[in-house]
């Protein structure tokens, strides 16, 4: 039977894994019994690491070292996420390569993106494990439509440091055509409308007869729910501090209760028509020391006037992709939803107010795209008949030429993959170096658009200016991931290309960390082992202590001597020692000692069952 691979949307508040099961996808449930699995990692001061839900819960406790919404920061400059790092209660630091990194106090060192992500994914891939009771290697991972190809390629390593071979890189509109069934409708048109946690996305696409093509994509990664939860907190904090005279934005805590109370707020205005928000011991008041409370109302009325401008944002994204895909509203078939801000009736209302029809409400905006994401994984591993997706890069490709210009060589929306080679020459005489700046976006001037790397031609022969030919050669795989070559025509041969990477991780920083993560493993696999070795311990050392005490005038005083020696021994063991061995070598000692305190009263009670009294048990512990 072929190895199964799972689906996973990988998201910014929560992440869903699925797996078909015969014809069917089917939502794994985690560890705890939800299929939806908070996108939190945090780390204790004994260096545990918590996921998902016991995570969340932990947030409050200790915000410094609790990480959400990490997928707003995979694969970006620390300098492209400042105002973003402001706005979350732990601390967001540029790390040696200028990446965006989180200080994580508890464990003394800075911790990446794709390290939260792995730690999400890990989680994942073990809930499938068990549900499915084999093991899991391979996956499909979705992502925003609007991820560069440096997110991408992060999310890709996240996959690898969890320990799963990440086979596509899927993106999220089309797994969640894929999960509306598009391949199975003949000529039809759909827009998908991705209101996620951290991203926004827009993609159409046309299906028909087992083939998706996407038309044209769109979006904004800096636009997502977490945007409305920030808009009622910064709401919230301004209404205390004209109220109290107190800045609620020094205070990691109230941050990270004000977050929680937020999202909270905006989830219950989407079925409620005004909400109370309520803080008690919010903070100190520092003048007077005493505690201060927070008490508010909130309409959904006051609400819309809040995000307004922020939904109006993705119908001015939903106009750029239909002019893209020159197609008029009422062109589009259906409208389907994807991500919980969805749900939010001003955003319905938009929908239906533009297209003139009610948005497509067959299914779950919170699972579409790990099911859709399965049934790519069933194409892939040939559970399911071969489905055709023809997806799209969502950003042009090019390199700097002289003058600082952006030359595309892959404009945005071109069907991936995708090759495309282009000759270039050198701007100086004798020149036997030629830099190859890599850049990803839409402005014309290098400067304004995202780098993805330099890399270097050598060994070019001496020329005058304009002689030499570099063949610089893009090539864009199903993953949207970018690989570039350069070749010198002049002598015919390949030259070694020296790459001087932005950002992101090397093959040897991966290789790194997953040591690490597998020295962790062990060390968290003794962790466990002790615990549960001295969770039986205690056990047996409440039975000997409960018999020895009911039972005392019925034992000789040395065996009740030995009895409360051993006991002594046992609990200072259990209260301190951290080597499983000793632990179960005095458990046998408790054992040992209950074996013979109970095969003393059976032989020498003088009591017979059924004669009243207390009844001893008569069997050895």
């Amino acid at each position: 039977m072929a190895e199964k691979i799972i689906g996973i949307d990988l998201g910014t508040t929560n992440s869903v894994v699925a797996v078909m099961i015969g014809d069917e996808p089917v939502v794994i449930a985690n560890q705890e019994g939800s299929r939806l699995t908070p996108s939190v990692v945090s780390w204790t001061k004994e260096k545990e690491i918590l996921v998902g839900d016991p995570a969340k819960r932990r947030a409050i406790l200790d915000p410094e070292n609790t990480v959400y919404e990490s997928k707003r920061f995979i694969g970006r400059k620390y300098e492209e996420v400042v105002e973003e790092g402001k706005r979350v209660s732990y601390r967001v630091v540029a790390d040696e390569k200028g990446d965006a990194s989180f200080d994580i106090v508890n464990l003394g060192r800075k911790v990446r993106p794709e390290e939260v992500g792995a730690q999400v994914l890990k989680k994942l891939k073990e809930a499938a494990e068990a549900y499915l009771g084999e093991k899991i290697s391979k996956a499909v991972i979705t992502v925003p439509a609007y991820f560069n190809e440096r997110q991408r390629q992060a999310t890709k390593d996240a996959g690898k440091l969890a320990g799963l071979e990440v086979l596509r890189i899927l993106n999220e509109p089309t797994a969640a055509a894929l999960a509306y069934g598009l391949d199975k409708k003949s000529d039809v048109k759909i827009l998908v409308y991705d209101f996620g946690g951290g991203t926004f996305d827009v993609s159409i696409l046309e299906g028909g007869e087992g083939v998706i093509e996407v038309k044209a994509t769109a979006g904004d990664t800096h636009l997502g729910g977490a945007n409305i939860d920030e808009r009622i907190m910064e709401w919230l904090i301004e209404e205390f501090r004209r109220e109290t005279g107190v800045d609620l934005k020094r205070d990691r805590t109230a941050l990270q209760r004000l977050k929680e109370a937020s999202e909270q707020a905006k989830k219950e205005l989407s079925f409620k028509l005004e909400t109370e928000i309520n803080l008690p011991f919010i903070t100190i008041d520092p003048s007077t020391n005493q505690p201060l409370h927070l008490q508010k109302r909130l309409t959904r009325a006051r609400l819309e006037e809040m995000i307004r401008d922020l939904v109006d944002r993705t119908m001015d994204i939903v106009k750029k992709a239909l002019e893209d895909a020159r197609l008029r509203p009422q062109e589009i078939d259906d409208v389907v939803l994807v991500g919980g801000s969805t749900r939010i009736p001003l955003v319905q209302q938009k929908i239906r107010d533009f297209f003139g029809k009610e948005a497509h409400k067959g299914v779950n905006p919170d699972e579409v795209v790990a099911v859709g994401a399965a049934i790519q994984a069933g194409v892939l591993s040939g559970e399911v008949k071969e489905i055709l997706l023809v997806d799209v890069t969502p950003l042009s490709l090019g390199v700097e030429t002289y003058g600082g210009v952006m030359t595309v060589l892959i404009p945005r929306n071109t069907p991936i993959p995708y090759r495309k080679c282009e000759t270039f020459t050198t701007a100086s005489d004798y020149q036997t170096e030629v830099e190859v700046h890599v850049l990803q976006g839409e402005r014309p001037m290098a400067r304004d658009n995202k780098s993805l790397g330099k890399f270097y031609l050598t060994g070019i022969p001496p020329a005058p200016r304009g002689v030499p030919k570099i063949e610089v050669c893009f090539d864009i795989d199903v993953d949207g991931i970018l690989h570039v070559t350069a070749r010198d025509t002049g002598t015919g041969k390949e030259q070694s290309i020296r790459v001087q990477a932005s950002s992101g991780l090397t093959q040897e920083e991966i290789e790194k960390m997953l040591k690490e993560a597998q020295l962790h493993e062990q060390e968290d696999k003794k962790k466990k082992e002790l615990v549960e070795a001295k969770n039986q311990l205690d056990q047996h050392i409440y039975n000997l202590e409960k018999v020895l005490k009911e039972s005392r005038d019925k034992i000789p005083g040395d065996v009740v001597s030995e009895g409360e020696k051993v006991l002594e021994e046992a609990k200072k063991v259990f209260a301190s020692s951290q080597d499983v061995q000793e632990v179960r070598r005095v458990t046998e000692k408790v054992l040992e000692t209950a074996g013979k305190v109970g095969g003393y009263l059976y032989q020498h009670t003088s009591q017979k069952p059924g004669e009243g009294g207390d009844v001893v048990e008569g069997k050895p512990m």
